[in-house]
């Protein structure tokens, strides 16, 4: 079963409001600027939803959401959130030690098959 918001998949989502943005920046409600940071924000909030809705989870898939919309708060400076790269990073590396820590007793390493060579 794959994840739908109002019965669209996230990338469908994603191309509504890219468009849209498009629009609203070609008849100069907002900036270009404004549309690019709300794209990337966009962007990792949908993949952060994804990956949060995905089992089994894979840590790997929400620390690159996080990080994306990070990045978007870093690169673009949203009002009341700014965070130096090096706070980016610690808060990245601190989530996906968090969710390894979580998530390690639910999960184990697939079998494989040894053959002889």
């Amino acid at each position: 079963m794959q994840f739908k918001i109002f019965g669209r998949e996230p990338a469908a989502i994603s191309y509504g409001i890219q468009s849209l943005l498009a629009v609203v920046v070609a008849f100069g409600v907002i900036t270009g600027e404004a549309a690019d940071w709300t794209m990337t924000i966009v962007n990792g909030g949908l993949a952060l939803l994804v990956a949060l809705t995905t089992r089994p989870v894979v840590v790997a898939s929400i620390t690159g959401a996080v990080s994306t919309i990070l990045t978007g708060i870093v690169s673009f400076g949203l009002p009341g959130l700014t965070f130096t790269t090096v706070q980016q990073g610690v808060i990245i590396g601190a989530l996906t030690a968090w969710l390894g820590l979580w998530l390690r007793p639910n999960q184990s390493p697939k079998e494989t098959a040894v053959t002889n060579a």
